[in-house]
């Protein structure tokens, strides 16, 4: 009796699926229809995730981040989400913390069942949690880790920013162009991003007939950096390249200026948010670093972003906010185009991303998972970020 009546309950589905099928117009095809577009999810939102650092030291890098990517899902939802189904975000803090940043990406992926994970933005925290994604399954794009490691991970893992390769030579050719070729540098030890940028930095210059004449180092935290900084004033560099974050740069430019230290200062992406302002001042007016995007960029793509952001907002958006935008949207035009929302095809469908459309700058993803893209070199002026340069990809090749 019991193999009886499960053999009606089965004859009922079927028939009840291959009604549904011819009713949609799919045929038999239907049958084979990637996941997440079956009836039976017809509305049911995709949840996503997302992990930064919400709270503590770099904490405006994850609000900006989270800023740019819930402004890209309410404009995705609003013009229909994906065949109908919605995006639903479930966002965790790593309070600048790899170990919580481990913590965080396995609830979204073991616990949450996330389709995909965006994050991180500091390097050391991608390389806590894309290993995660990885032996889960599950892609995870990084708005903004730059280090390469992060994409070496394994074949889950992308990233929609330029890598430290050639954010190093952006900035060397930025240097070099302006007869720095005597560059010192200022690393944080303790960073996978800052350590592999100044690196990167050193192999550029050094390839462009310039120097590096005194390299010196640092913890993230420090508050006195006097016998480094001395050490460098000793060499007399025409520049001072520090590839650290906004929390420890502000402090170390005011330093270097007490110590009469003149020479103009250059940094890393690192630098880009609103309080390097604030707690350089004077100090840091006139500095230099490399970044994604700047708002004085009169293309419409990123006018019509910085107009979306500042009426959501309240502000203008910072690079970290514009990679935060970009990471969303190119993850829903995969989306868009996968197979099916399972890992693996939702992953191909990111890989295969060419000339995407960003407010970053157009992105290929290399067959290294990396984003091909320009970088621009802004200006401290009066407090505020002014674009002087942009490095084209190409250039690194010459």
């Amino acid at each position: 009796m019991k193999n009886s009546m499960r053999s009606i309950s089965r004859r009922r589905a079927a028939t009840v699926f291959l009604t549904a099928a011819a009713t949609l117009g799919g045929g038999l095809g239907w049958l084979i229809a990637p996941a997440g577009t079956l009836a039976d999810d017809a509305g049911k939102p995709i949840l996503i995730g997302h992990y930064g650092s919400l709270t503590g030291a770099e904490a405006t890098f994850g609000k900006s981040t989270s800023n740019g990517i819930k402004l890209a899902l309410k404009e995705f939802n609003a013009a229909g989400g994906l065949n109908g189904r919605p995006i639903e975000l479930r966002e965790y803090d790593t309070k600048g913390d790899p170990k919580e940043a481990g913590t965080v990406v396995t609830r979204l992926v073991a616990s949450d069942k996330v389709t995909a994970v965006l994050g991180e933005v500091a390097s050391s925290l991608s390389l806590a949690g894309a290993p995660i994604c990885q032996e889960h399954g599950v892609p995870m794009i990084t708005p903004s880790s730059t280090n390469p490691r992060v994409t070496k991970v394994g074949d889950m893992i992308f990233r929609v920013c330029f890598i430290d390769a050639f954010q190093g030579f952006a900035c060397a050719r930025f240097a070099v162009d302006r007869n720095a070729k005597r560059v010192a540098t200022l690393y944080d030890q303790s960073s996978a991003y800052s350590e592999g940028l100044a690196r990167d930095f050193k192999r550029a210059i050094t390839k462009l007939g310039g120097e590096v004449p005194s390299e010196q180092r640092y913890k993230a935290g420090d508050n006195d950096f006097t016998a480094q900084l001395v050490a460098i004033r000793g060499t007399n560099p025409d520049m001072i390249f520090i590839p650290g974050y906004y929390t420890d740069v502000g402090n170390i430019a005011i330093q270097a200026r007490r110590l009469g230290i003149s020479c103009p200062l250059l940094g890393g992406d690192g630098w880009d948010s609103d309080q390097l302002a604030k707690i350089g001042g004077e100090a840091i007016e006139g500095a230099f670093y490399s970044n994604h995007y700047a708002a004085q960029d009169e293309t419409p793509k990123v006018q019509d972003f910085i107009r979306k952001y500042k009426a959501e907002f309240g502000d203008i958006p910072d690079g970290l906010a514009a990679l935060g935008y970009d990471a969303a949207k190119l993850l829903f035009d995969a989306m868009k185009r996968a197979k099916s929302l399972e890992g693996k095809d939702l992953a191909a469908a990111i890989a295969a991303t060419r000339d995407f459309d960003a407010v970053t700058g157009n992105v290929t993803i290399g067959p290294d998972r990396n984003a091909v893209k320009s970088a621009v070199i802004v200006q401290m002026k009066n407090g505020e970020r002014t674009m002087v340069a942009r490095v084209e990809p190409d250039q690194a090749k010459e």
